[in-house]
């Protein structure tokens, strides 16, 4: 391990050049498989927890630790960026009009920012140090960036299986970077969840079967982001009106006291007509008109029938009978999943006083 004057000199300004580009957590972890993290993954699959998400099962051969992926590297370089919101994540509960955008997603898509960022830190550290290898990621390998951010004293898995930092609490973009240079490994970070269970207590459908393990199968992020088909009936109601993710969990966790919005990344600022959306105004949307309104967002990943279906969920938990009419509308709609969603939504609002 490098720890010589000069070496310490680098760690210093490699935070320092972080920090100058962005990143508001940043720590260094050994490169060093983790059989521990390796079994819980294991158990999780077994257990079906991962839903529809085959890649998570295609190579859990590689997710067991970096040098799984990459046995010449030393170690990792982990980066969080800031996404603290200005306003309270739960405060259109229940809004008959308004729908629900989870705060990661009301803002420019994190995949860009974080990795043009990081590959200007990785560019850097290069020309400090020639000969120097390395692998940028951002979501876009099988890197386990939560368990790696632990290691490098980031912060620690809360019972919500997410990322909480003492300083960012339940808010950070995680990316890292692998190298074949052995710097000075920080502290790992140590629970500071205690007794307390909030997260768990705060899920609407119950996706939680033990602390520390989710059933995404159950998560009402997966089954509005990720799940391609009808929503179960069994959780439709308690999607209430989130179209797009959930911040139940991670807007409940006390350590979120900690968490200043000024600390937040330019890019990750909400765009107005996300933060509190009218349901009536995206329940309209073609093709081409989501694909514009959601240009340069993550939204957009999952394309305008996924989105409407959601939409449509929530308004058929709304009460609100003035959506009666695009929701008709909708139950002529070619995609036969947008379809289902509107006569569902049709016979609910139906049922209102």
């Amino acid at each position: 391990m490098v720890n010589s004057p000069d070496s310490q000199s680098l760690e210093h300004a490699l935070r320092e050049k972080a920090r100058e580009l962005g990143f508001a957590a940043f720590g260094i972890a050994p490169a060093e498989d983790n059989p521990e993290q390796a079994r819980r993954l294991q158990e999780w699959l077994a257990a079906g927890y991962h839903g529809t998400m085959g890649w998570m099962e295609d190579r859990a051969d590689v997710r067991q630790g970096p040098n799984a992926m990459w046995p010449e590297a030393k170690s990792v370089i982990a980066l969080g960026m800031s996404y603290a919101p200005d306003v309270d994540p739960l405060a259109l509960e229940g809004d008959a009009e308004r729908a629900r955008i989870s705060v990661y997603a009301q803002g420019r898509d994190y995949h860009d920012t974080l990795k043009k960022a990081a590959k200007a830190l990785a560019r850097w550290l290069v020309e400090r140090e020639p000969g120097t290898q390395l692998k940028v990621f951002v979501d876009t390998a099988p890197v386990m960036e939560k368990p790696l951010g632990e290691a490098a004293g980031l912060g620690w898995q809360g019972k919500h299986t997410n990322l909480v930092s003492r300083e960012y609490g339940s808010w950070l973009f995680l990316g890292a970077i692998y190298t074949t240079l052995a710097l000075k490994p920080d502290a790992p970070h140590s629970d500071r969840c205690g007794s307390c269970r909030d997260c768990q207590d705060a899920c609407p459908t119950d996706a939680f079967p033990a602390p520390y393990r989710l059933d995404a199968r159950r998560c009402i992020s997966y089954l509005t982001i990720e799940h391609k088909g009808p929503i179960p009936d069994e959780f439709r109601e308690a999607i209430g009106n989130r179209i797009y993710g959930c911040d139940d969990c991670l807007a409940v966790c006390p350590w979120n006291k900690f968490a200043q919005s000024a600390a937040r990344h330019r890019a990750f600022a909400p765009q107005e007509d996300l933060v509190a959306p009218r349901l009536d105004a995206l329940l309209t949307l073609d093709d081409a008109a989501f694909r514009a309104k959601f240009s340069g967002s993550p939204i957009k990943r999952i394309g305008r029938n996924r989105f409407v279906r959601n939409c449509l969920t929530a308004a058929g938990n709304s009460g609100n009978r003035g959506l009666e009419p695009i929701v008709r509308t909708l139950t002529r709609d070619p995609d036969d999943v947008v379809a289902e969603a509107a006569r569902w939504a049709l016979s609910r609002l139906s049922e209102g006083p």
